[in-house]
C-alpha cells in the first residue's frame, strides 16, 4: 500500500492501482472490515481451482475502485448534474460495503438457512469503529441509506450501480472470479460496460442508471460470462459436494449446541471451520480438511428433472435435512451419509435495464420490441437448466433408483413432509 499525499494507493493483480481517499480508508481500517481478508470470495471453489483463494477485501475493494471510475465518467458527461454530491459518496460507501455482512465460505450459510448477509450488515454497521469511520463523512443518516443502496431499496438515482441488472458488483466479481481460478469463462468487456453507464430519464420523469445502446452487446458477453461460471465454476459438481456437506457440518453443530450461531457473522473461514473440527462427530470437518469429498449417486440435468419439481431441495433446508437422513437409512447409511443438492438462481440471466437508444429516446431492454438487441435473454431459461443439476452425494459407493428419486422430488413439499410423516419408504416408485 502506497501513501500518496491524502490518498493511498494499493497494488491490485486485477485493476492494478486502486485509489482509496483517507475518509474511505478509516473504513477499510475499521474490524468489520478487515474481517473480510479472511472470508474467501468464492467458498470452497479452492478445492477444485487452487487460485480461487481470493477474499471479500479484494473484491469489495475492486468494486469501490469501479464504482470511482464510474461516477467519474458520469460527472465528465455531465450527467450528475442535479444529483446531491453526497449521492456520489454514498455509492462509493456502498460499493465498499456491500458484502461486509458476509458470513464465512460465501453464499453456503445462507443456504443452511442462516439469515441472509444483508441482513447482517445492519449488524455490523453498529461496530464501533465502523460506525465511526463512517460518522466522518458528514453525510446525514449514512448507515441507513448505505445500507438501502445495498438493499436495492434507496430510491436514489444512482441506485444502479450498486445493485441491478448491471450492477458493479457483477462486473468486478466475475472478472475476478474467472482470473483467479485461470478460467477463460468470465472474460467481460469492462470498460465498454462502464462507458456504456448511463443516468436517463424515465417516463416517471424519475432519474436512473441505464445503458446506451452501443454497450448492449458488451452487456450480452457479461450474462454469458456469469452462465459459464455458474455451470463450470460455482455449480461445478466437486464444489458442490463440499458445500453440501459443509452445511450439514455446520447445522448439526448449532442443532446440538456445539457452535453459537450468533458468533458465526463475526467469524472468519478458518475461525469457523477450527470451531467445527472441535465438535464431537468430527468426520464430516476431518473429510473437508484432507478433500475426501461425497461422491455423486446420482447427477441429473435440470433439463431430466419435470418443472417444477424439487424446487424445496433448495427452499426449505430444514426439510431437506429430514429427507436426506431417511433416505439414508433406507440406503443402509448413517444420518449425514446421503446429501441433496439442486441449486437455483431462477433470475440468473434476467435484465430489466432502462436502454439508452441512438436516436436519444429511452425504453427498456425487457419490452418486447428490444428483444432482438439482447439475444441471451431469449434462451434464459435453457441456460439456467443447462447450468444446473440435481444431484446425491454420498459418503460410500450406493446405488439409487432414477425414476424413484425422481418421483420423491415431484412431490410438493407438503406432500414430501405427509410422507415424511406416514414413516413410509420415500423411494419408492409411484403409479
Amino acid at each position: 500500500m502506497a501513501v500518496a499525499g491524502n490518498f493511498e494507493v494499493i497494488r491490485d493483480p486485477l485493476w492494478n492501482n486502486i485509489r482509496v481517499d483517507a475518509d474511505a480508508l478509516r473504513v477499510v481500517d475499521s474490524v468489520p472490515f478487515q474481517r473480510l481478508r479472511y472470508i474467501r470470495q468464492l467458498g470452497h471453489a479452492y478445492l477444485v481451482y487452487p487460485g480461487a483463494t481470493h477474499t471479500r477485501f479484494e473484491h469489495a475493494l475492486g468494486t469501490y475502485h469501479l464504482a470511482r471510475r464510474a461516477l467519474t465518467l458520469l460527472a465528465e458527461r455531465g450527467e450528475l448534474g442535479g444529483i446531491p454530491a453526497e449521492e456520489s459518496t454514498l455509492v462509493g460507501l456502498a460499493a465498499l460495503l456491500h458484502d461486509i455482512g458476509h458470513y464465512p465460505f460465501s453464499h453456503t450459510l445462507e443456504e443452511a438457512g442462516l439469515p441472509s448477509h444483508e441482513t447482517i450488515t445492519r449488524q455490523q454497521f453498529g461496530h464501533p469503529e465502523l460506525s465511526a469511520a463512517l460518522a466522518g463523512f458528514g453525510v446525514g443518516s449514512v448507515e441507513q441509506r448505505v445500507e438501502q443502496l445495498i438493499r436495492g431499496t434507496s430510491g436514489s438515482a444512482l441506485q444502479g450501480l450498486i445493485s441491478g441488472s448491471l450492477d458493479l458488483d457483477k462486473i468486478e466479481y466475475l472478472t475476478r472470479d474467472a482470473r483467479m481460478c485461470g478460467v477463460p469463462y468470465g472474460t467481460v468487456d469492462v470498460d465498454r460496460l462502464i462507458h456504456s453507464l448511463t443516468v436517463v430519464t424515465g417516463p416517471d420523469g424519475a432519474r436512473t442508471i441505464g445503458v446506451h445502446e452501443k454497450g448492449v452487446s458488451a452487456l450480452e458477453s457479461l450474462l454469458f460470462a456469469k452462465y459459464q461460471m455458474y455451470r463450470n465454476v460455482y455449480w461445478h459438481h466437486a464444489v458442490r459436494s463440499a458445500t453440501v456437506m459443509f452445511k450439514r457440518l455446520v447445522r448439526t453443530a448449532i442443532a446440538r449446541g456445539e457452535l453459537d450461531a450468533a458468533w458465526i457473522p463475526d467469524s472468519t473461514d478458518e475461525a469457523l471451520m477450527e470451531a467445527v473440527g472441535a465438535v464431537r462427530d468430527r468426520e464430516l470437518a476431518e473429510r473437508l480438511r484432507g478433500r475426501q469429498l461425497y461422491k455423486r449417486a446420482l447427477d441429473l440435468r435440470a433439463t431430466e428433472v419435470p418443472a417444477g419439481a424439487g424446487e424445496w431441495i433448495a427452499r426449505e433446508p430444514d426439510l431437506t435435512e429430514r429427507v436426506e437422513d431417511r433416505l439414508a437409512s433406507e440406503l443402509g447409511l448413517e444420518p449425514g451419509e446421503l446429501l441433496l443438492d439442486y441449486p437455483a438462481k431462477h433470475a440468473m440471466l434476467a435484465v430489466d435495464l432502462p436502454l439508452l437508444l441512438r436516436d436519444g429516446r429511452v425504453t427498456s431492454l425487457a419490452d418486447e420490441e428490444n428483444t432482438g438487441l439482447l439475444t441471451i435473454e431469449r434462451v434464459a431459461d435453457e441456460l439456467h437448466m443447462g447450468a444446473r443439476h440435481l444431484r446425491v452425494f454420498v459418503a460410500e459407493p450406493t446405488v439409487l433408483d432414477r425414476r424413484a428419486v425422481l418421483a420423491l422430488v415431484e412431490r410438493s413439499a407438503a406432500e414430501v413432509a405427509a410422507a415424511l410423516e406416514d414413516r413410509g419408504p420415500l423411494l419408492a416408485v409411484r403409479g
